[in-house]
């Protein structure tokens, strides 16, 4: 089983090197190889050099700065997984959690995980993050009739069918409730699994701004009314198949 992990950067040339030795080394489920693909989203510190000559990893590149959305469109489209695990560029989501994430769906009880902060730890985030983050997801359980505690978290791993059929449009910061709305509007189930978060500041590079909290609040409710777009599930036991089939375990 493959897992491609997908790493938007922009602008984290102090962090990067360390995130990438970490998920390079971080410990998969038995008989999963990973594939590493960093999308350099049109940065402007010095993230390309730190990128030049990496090895074990795909690296792609916008000219100008597109957006994290879009640049998760961009690595899915370059990834050959049979999942795919989203991976922040900074050092706040620890890599040491894909077992927990990943874990659901190869055993075939889910086809979407996301790590939630709240089930987990959530260090040094600030009250006012921590009641915005709350009140975006409270929005979207009353609107959609989930149950879920963290639709902001970064951490989020999908069958890569799944993901596939979801035809994302956002550019920015709306990829979280986006890819949820659509989820949920579809009925697909999202499992959630306790992770460990450590909150960055501002200073230290820290770029969702509460601008784009409104326009994730206005995305949810825009997209309760649209009309949903069909996702083709294969069952509850989703990709079991699949994993019996492949033993290699390079990643472990």
């Amino acid at each position: 089983m493959k897992i491609s992990i997908l790493i938007p950067v922009y602008n984290e040339a102090p962090t990067l090197a360390e995130l990438l030795r970490r998920v390079q080394i971080a410990r998969l489920p038995s008989g999963c190889t990973r594939e590493i693909i960093v999308i350099n989203d049109g940065s402007t510190d010095s993230t390309a050099s730190v990128l030049l000559g990496l090895n074990g990893a795909t690296v792609l590149h916008h000219d100008t700065n597109k957006g994290k959305s879009t640049a998760i469109r961009t690595g899915f489209a370059n990834a050959s997984g049979d999942v795919v695990v989203i991976q922040d560029g900074d050092l706040e989501y620890d890599p040491n959690d894909y077992q927990a994430l990943l874990t659901p769906i190869l055993e075939g009880n889910s086809d979407v995980v996301y790590g939630s902060r709240f089930l987990g730890s959530a260090a040094n985030m600030t009250r006012r993050s921590r009641l915005a983050n709350k009140f975006l997801t409270g929005t979207a359980n009353v609107l959609y009739g989930a149950n879920l505690s963290d639709v902001a978290t970064g951490y989020k791993a999908f069958r890569a069918d799944v993901f596939r059929r979801l035809a994302l449009q956002s550019q920015r910061f709306e990829f979280c409730v986006e890819v949820t709305a659509k989820l949920l509007r579809c009925g697909v189930q999202i499992h959630e699994v306790p992770i460990r978060y450590k909150a960055r500041t501002v200073n230290a590079g820290k770029k969702i701004r509460a601008i784009d909290g409104l326009k994730a609040w206005w995305t949810l409710a825009r997209l309760r009314f649209v009309r949903c777009e069909a996702v083709s599930l294969r069952g509850p036991k989703g990709i079991h198949a699949e994993v019996a089939t492949q033993t290699s375990d390079k990643a472990a």
